[in-house]
């Protein structure tokens, strides 16, 4: 038998913000993809025209653009499997959707939503099935001839999928191994409905499935209750041989207490559960993403992919490539995943000191132009070398390096009752001319000067450098000494401790 081409496919909503759950679980499709040399698909759930949300769709896209999770088909790409949109298949479904009727695997019912609330209220735990669709008002119990008459009056109805009682539902799951199921369990779902010419999720989902190929079907853990139902969807169309295989992922939790993890937990705690800022275009309600908030994509995906999976060993910072090698749905866990935002913090830190200066840099310039600094980018590329490892985020660069660009104005007043003795104007203007003295303005010259002339004074090291400091930061805070009179120069350098001698006395 020949070894299907993998072929998987991510098929958000288009309802609103794209949650971080949902985010993993097109992140775990993309890298099962690479691993196998496959193809991932993005394909648009819009079927339910009741919850569309204008320019979700254009989110959902942007969020995967920025996250560097490239498609190899989708709306904006293309590809022959083509349309992405659900919305544009509606002939497509209409075919399969009569192909069931025609087979008696399917029927036409006319309950109308009141009706269905009344029965709700009548029998405890309805559930339209075998046991009850006698009762109700479809095909089945209407006869042929009532049937076609009600629909060329124009009444609206659904298409039913016919569930046989009584049948071990058998669905092998590449993560929670043999899951089994009573058909019994299991209610007649809406398949189609009239009023919107629209199928429902379970048949345009086995519908694209098949007809776009796909070979596994990767998704979260809410939808394994309906996998049996699908299973018995692909037996009903003929398609047995070609039913992709599945694997439901573990849910993501929330950092406290239990349960699935929500956007309230992320206002509560002060994370954002968005990849994106998102305005709710029907409340004004507004979310912050992670771009928003200076997380690196990188490390937003290594994170994610550490949540329910892990390598085969203690490893926590992984490239992309390094992700794809080893990705393997044997490793991913049943049990949900702790989201723990703090970690994601820690791992956005790593990736910083993991970043290049250059890169570094190239970040920082933009956050420092809207502060009104305009400096070389070679001095930006010095500074963010020297400051990166202090900060998680790189828009945290800019009040701690803002000295480098700009002279300080004022001192801080705990720092200068501390360390600015009676004695240190004197200094200072003493270290003043031994600095303007040197030719040679290197750090490693300035240092052996400086060091030097302290020696010979026989004054206290740290009296000299922390007054040095408050002179040229304007705080207690900073690199090494002689890297920041590195980046500023001599005239800076001379200019700096000149204000601080005629301003502190």
């Amino acid at each position: 038998m020949t070894q299907r081409k993998v072929r998987v496919r991510f098929a958000p909503s288009p309802t609103g913000a794209l949650h971080i759950g949902g985010v993993r679980t097109a992140l775990y499709n993309y890298l099962f993809a690479r691993h196998h040399g496959g193809e991932l698909i993005l394909r648009i759930e819009d079927t339910d025209s009741t919850r569309f949300v204008p320019g979700a769709e254009e989110y959902i896209a942007e969020s995967f653009e920025w996250l560097g999770i490239p498609f190899d088909e989708s709306p904006q790409k293309g590809g022959k499997y083509g349309p992405y949109r659900q919305s544009e298949r509606r002939d497509i479904y209409r075919k399969y959707a009569a192909q069931l009727l025609e087979n008696g695997k399917a029927y036409i019912a006319f309950d109308t939503p009141e009706e269905l609330e009344a029965k709700r209220k009548e029998i405890p735990n309805f559930q339209y099935d075998a046991q009850t669709r006698g009762e109700m008002r479809n095909s089945l119990s209407l006869g042929e001839e009532e049937t076609r008459r009600r629909i060329e009056n124009g009444e609206k109805y659904v298409v039913r999928f016919k569930v046989e009682p009584g049948e071990e539902v058998h669905v092998h799951d590449l993560i929670r191994g043999d899951v089994v199921i009573n058909s019994t369990v299991l209610d007649d779902k809406v398949l189609y409905k009239s009023a919107d010419d629209l199928p429902t999720y379970h048949l345009a989902n086995i519908v694209d499935d098949h007809l776009m190929e796909v070979s596994h079907v990767i998704r979260g853990e809410e939808w394994l209750p309906s996998a049996p139902l699908h299973v018995l969807l692909y037996r009903a169309l003929g398609w047995e041989g070609t039913m992709p295989e599945f694997a439901h992922l573990p849910l993501l939790l929330k950092p406290d207490g239990k349960g699935k993890l929500s956007k309230r937990d992320g206002d509560r705690m002060g994370f954002p559960v968005f990849p994106l800022a998102w305005t709710d275009p029907k409340t004004g309600e507004q979310s912050l993403g992670f771009r928003e908030r200076g997380y690196l994509p990188d490390a937003v995906v290594n994170f994610l992919a550490l949540l329910g999976w892990n390598p085969g060993d203690d490893r926590e910072i992984l490239s992309r490539e390094e992700l794809c090698d080893l990705f393997d749905l044997g490793r991913c866990n049943k049990s949900g995943a702790k989201f723990d935002f703090k970690k994601c913090i820690w791992v956005n830190h790593e990736y910083i000191l993991k970043m290049s200066n250059a890169e570094a840099a190239r970040l920082l310039a933009p956050e420092l132009e809207a502060e009104g600094i305009h400096e070389p980018m070679e001095r930006v590329e010095r500074v963010a070398g020297l400051m990166k490892g202090r900060v998680d985020f790189i828009k945290e660069l800019v009040p701690l390096c803002r000295f480098f660009f700009v002279a300080p104005d004022s001192y801080d007043e705990k720092t200068r009752l501390k360390r600015w003795k009676e004695y240190s104007a004197r200094q200072m203007q003493e270290l003043k001319e031994v600095l303007a003295g040197l030719d040679d303005f290197s750090m490693e010259n300035q240092e052996k000067a400086v060091m030097e002339w302290i020696e010979s004074k026989e004054y206290k090291t740290g009296d000299v450098m922390n007054a040095f400091r408050l002179a040229l930061v304007g705080q207690g805070i900073g690199p090494h000494m002689f890297e920041i009179t590195d980046v500023l120069g001599k005239e800076e350098t001379l200019a700096r401790l000149q204000k601080a001698i005629d301003t502190l006395g």
